[in-house]
């Protein structure tokens, strides 16, 4: 009798212990133990390519080459010091690598050394080179912005404004190629490599120049009281092309209208200074110059056809027009968005990735695709559940390279050849053992409607195992605005740490529901460019208000549990829904967050404002420290003191609020590191500390 009563409940304490186990089957480290490629490049010729790769801190190069493509780690930095790797460019033929070591150039401050595991003798920002054979980097200067000359002999960069030259190898001494007023950068070398075309910045307006050598003069082309940027020559470097907007000054406008941002291209002939506007903006919202990725990815192309894009029709778009003017062609119309755009080496074709295909989901998704710059031939080139970005294009023209993932598999290098559908991965093996691919989830594509009726997107993270109880949920707010979550493993580090977590939490028990709220990419015009937004309403609140309440009617959720968290500007709408709605959200994490937009600049040194004063008080309701009475619900405020994109005083001055109030709360001081977690060390630091302050305010003991 004995024995039948003890082998049952040796059962059932088994299935708990086992249901503890699937609740919680991995580690918050080995879901961030991942690897991650940024800068992806090629070289013009040949079919190298090299890439910078994120193994839990030690940051490093890797090469291959077609047409096997095996990847070999070309330097040994052996520290999670914080040095970030940028600026990776390959030479034209193929023979060196240059780039950026240090630095945080996700930041307002790039070029400033981050020194986040406190060396007493600091971090620097230096200009690399190596040979793609392999050997010892040789460090040319402490300087940025890396660019080689087509012969592949020489290097220029950007140091106090002035544009360096030195040689690839190093064997003679830096020295500036030449002394101009302003900060000059954007260096392009003219195809033959015999003149450089420069941007040179006054503040108000900026001047494109072109240097020839020491003893010519430098042509100022078409010099005006605008600023012109993005200089591009032509195939045969007889004419540059470039954009063209206002400089700045004018009579004071309403703070709240929305108006057209003007801009054109122009082209001029280098030799004689002659030149003209071959293509002007629609005046209308969508034209306003387009705040995308690569802003207007002005390419000059083959046929005589210059590229770019623009949001005219409502969705950022590739577009194509004569040298000589007239109307633009239209390259990739649909309701879709494109980015990562890369001109091929012939001039021919351009490749990018859109968020498109056949499945509703692939709006949440990217792929691949190409299209000539003469018709609208677009093609889509990867296809399927997975994610795909910033392409690249083989010199010889037979391969394209690319960064690849899918909800379970974080993102690595993968090429495939330019008429095949079949991509092979990179540097897979580089994924630790201990990653947990099997117990990751596959995150749903879905919508729902705010309280004005607006289309709300996001992501839902589901538990894999059942659960006879409602469970605790979470609404992820991710930051930018200007960015989109994806139903996989996201192509930005920053993101990419967010998705780790979100999974992790998922397997804690958590519902988690990723919103994309309005003022992200991805939907159009409209939602990107949203009413009354930010400081001057915060209408994008009530997504991130929407997506909890639609958690909280889901008939297995326990509305009492619902905890929010997001960082940068998901800090700030954290923060809002803390503070204006803790019935709602029960708990949250601000990870760097604007908290009081009173600092937001109001007046521009002239006469004020006409609704100034209107705006003052839309700044007002736009603030979270304006609710403090209402903010009952408990929190944790992360921050790290270098933080280049949100000041540090941001959550200094909530701080102090709080204790002023005699509010309890938690918080998380990071020294030295930055906006992005430069360190890996930290990155998990935070992530466990968000986890377990959510798992401790929103589980049932």
């Amino acid at each position: 009798m004995i024995k039948k009563i003890i082998l049952p409940l040796f059962l059932f304490l088994l299935f708990l212990n086992s249901s503890k186990v699937l609740a919680q089957s991995f580690s918050l480290e080995s879901v961030l133990s991942y690897p991650f490629p940024t800068e992806l490049t090629s070289s013009s010729a040949g079919s190298r390519i090299a890439w910078a790769m994120n193994e839990k801190g030690l940051r490093n190069v890797y090469v291959a080459e077609g047409p096997d493509f095996s990847p070999r780690r070309l330097t040994a930095y052996d520290k999670d010091d914080g040095q970030e790797i940028s600026s990776l460019t390959l030479s034209d033929d193929g023979k060196w690598i240059v780039f950026v070591r240090g630095g945080d150039h996700s930041s307002r401050e790039g070029n400033t050394p981050v020194n986040p595991s406190f060396d007493p003798m600091g971090a620097r920002v230096q200009v690399i080179s190596i040979p793609f054979e392999g050997g010892q980097p040789i460090v040319l200067a402490e300087a940025d912005n890396p660019v080689i000359s087509p012969n592949s002999e020489k290097v220029l960069f950007t140091k106090g404004g002035q544009i360096w030259s030195i040689t690839i190898n190093g064997s003679s001494p830096a020295k500036p190629l030449f002394n101009s007023r302003g900060s000059n950068g954007s260096a392009v070398w003219s195809p033959d490599g015999s003149r450089l075309a420069f941007v040179s910045s006054r503040g108000d307006h900026s001047f494109i120049g072109i240097y020839t050598d020491e003893k010519t003069p430098i042509n100022w082309l078409l010099p005006s009281f605008s600023r012109d940027a993005s200089p591009r020559w032509s195939p045969d470097g007889q004419k540059i092309a470039f954009i063209r907007t206002p400089g700045s000054g004018g009579e004071t406008d309403s703070i709240f209208a929305r108006k057209h941002q003007p801009w054109a291209i122009w082209t001029v002939d280098v030799s004689n200074g002659q030149g003209r506007s071959i293509w002007k903006a629609p005046e209308t919202l969508e034209g306003s110059f387009p705040s995308t990725e690569g802003g207007t990815n002005l390419n000059w192309a083959a046929s005589d056809r210059i590229t770019f894009v623009s949001y005219q029709d409502g969705w950022p778009h590739l577009y194509s027009i004569k040298s000589t003017g007239g109307s633009e062609l239209l390259l990739t119309p649909g309701n879709f968005m494109v980015e990562h755009i890369k001109l091929s080496g012939n001039g021919k074709w351009l490749v990018f990735s859109a968020n498109t295909g056949k499945e509703k989901a692939d709006i949440d998704r990217r792929h691949i695709a190409r299209v000539s710059v003469d018709k609208a031939d677009m093609e889509i080139l990867t296809k399927g559940t997975g994610i795909e970005a910033y392409p690249v294009i083989t010199g010889d023209m037979s391969n394209i390279a690319f960064l690849s993932s899918n909800a379970q598999r974080p993102l690595l290098p993968a090429v495939m050849g330019v008429n095949s559908t079949k991509p092979k991965l990179l540097s897979e093996d580089l994924i630790p053992a201990g990653f947990p691919h099997n117990q990751l989830v596959t995150p749903s594509h879905i919508s729902f409607k705010a309280a004005d009726g607006q289309t709300v997107y996001g992501q839902l993270f589901e538990p894999k195992q059942s659960s006879s109880v409602k469970r605790p949920a979470i609404v992820y707010v991710h930051g930018g605005p200007q960015r989109q979550m994806l139903v996989g493993w996201h192509f930005m580090d920053y993101y990419s740490i967010d998705y780790a977590l979100n999974q992790y939490l998922t397997s804690l028990g958590f519902t988690v529901l990723s919103v994309n709220y309005r003022l992200g990419i991805g939907y159009g015009y409209n939602f990107q460019k949203a009413v009354n937004a930010g400081a001057l309403g915060a209408s994008e609140y009530q997504d991130v208000k929407a997506a909890g309440e639609w958690l909280a009617a889901q008939p297995g959720i326990d509305s009492k549990r619902i905890g929010i968290y997001g960082g940068s500007y998901g800090g700030y709408l954290v923060a809002l829904g803390l503070a204006k709605d803790s019935p709602l959200f029960a708990a949250g994490v601000d990870i760097h967050g604007v908290n009081n937009r009173f600092s937001s600049p109001l007046s521009t040194g002239r006469e004020p404002a006409p609704d100034a004063a209107l705006a003052e008080q839309a700044v007002k309701r736009s603030s979270p420290v304006s609710y403090l009475d209402t903010w009952t619900s408990p929190t944790l405020i992360i921050h790290a003191d270098d933080d280049r994109n949100v000041s540090f005083s941001q959550s200094v001055d909530l701080a102090r609020r709080f204790e002023n109030k005699k509010f309890a709360f938690e918080y998380l001081a990071i020294p030295d590191d930055t906006h992005h977690w430069m360190k890996f060390t930290n990155a998990v630091k935070v992530s466990e500390v968000t986890a377990d302050f959510l798992k401790r305010k929103l589980m049932i003991k």
